[in-house]
């Protein structure tokens, strides 16, 4: 397959909060962590208004940063880059596009997760605007940014982060309309839910019984589209975003393009 042209050695999951990432995609990584893939967690914001105001932002904050390496441990993650934005102010501003282009073209990774940037009007719980910032700040460093070495030229002039080029992105979130590839987590879902229990400040006890429904019906619909009979699953907007120049790359663009055209209709 075209596919194995581009294989994946190092991942990187970008989420706007501590949890976000395990929530979306943290089956997925355990199951490439398994695999031998380098994985890397990016957290753009330190979590800071998540909750009742019963303590200080700054108390909120380490609470959110310790319980994030603990979840990232369950899974075998050690590599954990938190940007320390303020949580509730996130824009796709430039300074964001450019730290994450940064910790792009230092870890170098050939697949990128990240949340979806368009606003879904079906479930108003799945457009926290800090999620669509950090979904369309991550795709605009993916493309153009981090492979054009002209694009913040200091990256390269004085930290010596030549470009790199993302060969796949997987879209999640809840906002996401038409996926078009399913994980099995069917062996990565207790890790997944042990996880999530680390976030004892933001989540109930009964958060693992509703990510087990979502899961389950992600893999209802894995079936559906006769991609693989999975109890459980994860799903994503796959993209290729590799060199159309490479080999194999020009045959991925075109079925990019042929299934965008499939989607509109």
């Amino acid at each position: 397959m075209t596919d194995d042209l581009f294989p994946i050695t190092r991942a990187m999951a970008i989420g706007a909060h501590p949890d976000d990432n395990e929530f979306g995609c943290f089956g997925t990584l355990a199951k490439l962590v398994q695999q031998g893939v380098d994985c890397t967690l990016v957290v753009v914001t330190n979590g800071n208004a998540g909750g009742e105001g019963d303590r200080s932002h700054e108390e909120l904050a380490a609470v959110r940063v310790a319980e994030q390496a603990a979840a990232a441990k369950v899974i075998g993650i050690e590599r954990i880059i938190n940007l320390g934005y303020d949580d509730g102010y996130v824009t796709a501003s430039l300074d964001l596009r450019k730290d994450l282009t940064r910790v792009i073209r230092q870890q170098k990774p050939d697949l990128v997760i990240c949340p979806n940037a368009v606003r879904n009007y079906g479930f108003v719980g799945g457009n926290h605007p800090d999620h669509l910032a950090v979904g369309e700040a991550t795709l605009a460093a993916i493309y153009p940014t981090a492979r054009n070495p002209m694009a913040f030229p200091d990256l390269l002039e004085k930290e010596g982060l030549d470009k790199w080029v993302v060969n796949w992105v997987y879209v999640t979130g809840t906002t996401l309309e038409r996926p078009n590839h399913w994980e099995d987590i069917t062996a990565t879902l207790d890790r997944k839910i042990e996880a999530l229990l680390s976030h004892k400040s933001q989540l109930p006890p009964e958060v693992g019984d509703w990510v087990r429904t979502m899961a389950s019906d992600s893999g209802k619909r894995a079936k559906k589209h006769g991609e693989q009979d999975s109890e459980y699953a994860e799903e994503f907007l796959k993209l290729f975003t590799g060199e159309m120049r490479s080999e194999g790359g020009r045959e991925l663009v075109q079925r990019e393009r042929q299934r965008a055209r499939d989607a509109a209709g």
